[in-house]
C-alpha cells in the first residue's frame, strides 16, 4: 500500500488543486498575496502531513501526530475559506459551498482515520 491509495490523501489532493485554482481565478489580485497565499499553504499542509505520517506509520505516536497536524491544517483551511467569504473576496457562492463541503468531508474522514489508527495500534494490556 502507498499513501496515494488512502482516500484522505486523494481528497486532500483534490482540495489542493481546487483551492489553488480558486485563488488564481476567483480572488482579487491583492488577495492572491494575502489570504490566498495562506490558504494555499494550509491546504498543501494537509496533504504533506498525511504523507509524512504515512512514512512514519510504524510508530503509532508519530503517525497520529502528523495525522492530527493534517486535521488541524484542514480546520485552518476552512477558516481561511470563511475569511475570504466573509470579507467578500470570494463571491462565488456555489464554489464556496463546494469547497467548504469538500473540506468538511475531508475533516470528518481524517477524524475517522485517526480513530481507526488509534484502535488498530492498541497495545495489549
Amino acid at each position: 500500500m502507498n499513501y496515494t491509495d488512502l482516500e484522505i490523501w486523494q481528497l486532500a489532493r483534490k482540495a489542493t488543486t481546487d483551492i489553488h485554482k480558486m485563488t488564481i481565478s476567483k480572488l482579487p489580485k491583492f488577495e492572491m498575496y494575502e489570504t490566498g497565499s495562506q490558504i494555499r499553504r494550509s491546504v498543501k499542509s494537509i496533504r504533506s502531513n498525511i504523507v509524512e505520517g504515512f512514512g512514519r506509520r510504524r510508530y503509532k505516536q508519530e503517525y497520529l501526530r502528523f495525522l492530527v497536524f493534517a486535521h488541524a491544517s484542514c480546520d485552518e483551511t476552512i477558516d481561511h475559506l470563511l475569511t475570504l467569504k466573509d470579507c467578500e473576496s470570494l463571491t462565488d457562492d456555489d464554489l464556496f459551498t463546494r469547497l467548504n463541503s469538500l473540506l468538511d468531508e475531508l475533516g470528518r474522514k481524517l477524524n475517522r482515520f485517526i480513530q481507526s489508527v488509534e484502535e488498530q495500534h492498541q497495545s495489549p494490556k
